[in-house]
């Protein structure tokens, strides 16, 4: 029997920067914050999917922990950061919905009952629904996956936000470690400049030119010396239907830089209600 369609979810793209975001929460947490409880007030949540580039794996795997443990998946941090736990609890039911829904669109995945969350997902989700009280299931991304194939599993999951379930892509706008110790605390220009064509693209729906971003975008290659922390932005938009209806728009709840190269971009993907 199926369930009963609900209001339909926004999804939601999030930045989700260093782990000391978890403590050093600038501007952009406090956003995500009034999100989340504007959000739970006004929906009923049966769960969260999640999409980390801190979780990779050889093909897509999906997280049936009922119980997954907060995993501090870094080093050389203060204490205060490992100290922190995010007991949300998880969902192995709807892991399997998430599993047969991959299939169907011809995405094969597996089933992890060990994994805990990374820090991709629960230092954000610490902002977002602070008490925990959703369940959490990750989204593993494909080892060699590019812009097209994470569109195409965000699109297989895109019925699941009829169902109650807020779908995420946790990534980051900028991530080039190699300057981050470098002390800068002005948004370097290439941040910016990337961080608002990425803006653009969203905005017009130009599905193709976005997809062909490493060619094509400014700095693309200096934003992302790896493409991992970028591909969730495409997990998100194709969970969205962005590029396929012209009507799903970016809210933008933060455009925050933090220590002058990362880009903390976060926003809401929702179909534009008419003026």
């Amino acid at each position: 029997m199926s369930r009963p369609a609900l209001p339909l979810l926004p999804v939601l793209y999030v930045s989700h920067g260093a782990p000391l975001f978890a403590i050093e929460a600038g501007t952009t947490g406090p956003a995500l914050t009034r999100w989340g409880r504007q959000l739970a007030a006004s929906a009923t949540l049966r769960g969260i999917v999640i999409m980390s580039p801190h979780w990779m794996a050889r093909a897509p795997a999906v997280m049936s922990n009922p119980a997954p443990a907060t995993w501090h998946d870094f080093g050389g941090f203060p204490p205060a950061l490992y100290e922190l736990q995010y007991p949300a609890a998880g969902h192995p039911a709807l892991a399997s919905e998430v599993l047969g829904l991959l299939k169907a669109a011809g995405l094969p995945a597996d089933s992890d009952a060990e994994r805990p969350l990374d820090h991709g997902a629960w230092v954000p989700l610490m902002h977002l629904f602070p008490e925990a009280q959703v369940p959490v299931v990750q989204v593993a991304l494909p080892v060699g996956a590019g812009p097209a194939q994470v569109l195409a599993m965000g699109r297989a999951l895109s019925g699941l936000r009829e169902q109650g379930v807020l779908l995420i892509g946790s990534g980051s706008m900028t991530h080039n470690l190699r300057e981050f110790f470098g002390g800068a605390r002005e948004p370097a220009p290439y941040v910016i400049e990337f961080s608002r064509w990425v803006e653009s693209a969203i905005e017009r729906g130009d599905q193709a030119t976005l997809l062909d971003y490493r060619r094509q975008a400014p700095h693309a290659q200096r934003a992302h010396p790896s493409e991992d922390h970028f591909l969730p932005l495409f997990f998100a938009l194709g969970a969205a239907g962005w590029g396929e209806d012209e009507s799903v728009k970016a809210d933008y709840l933060s455009r925050e830089v933090m220590y002058g190269i990362l880009a903390m971009d976060s926003f809401a993907l929702a179909t534009a209600q008419p003026a």
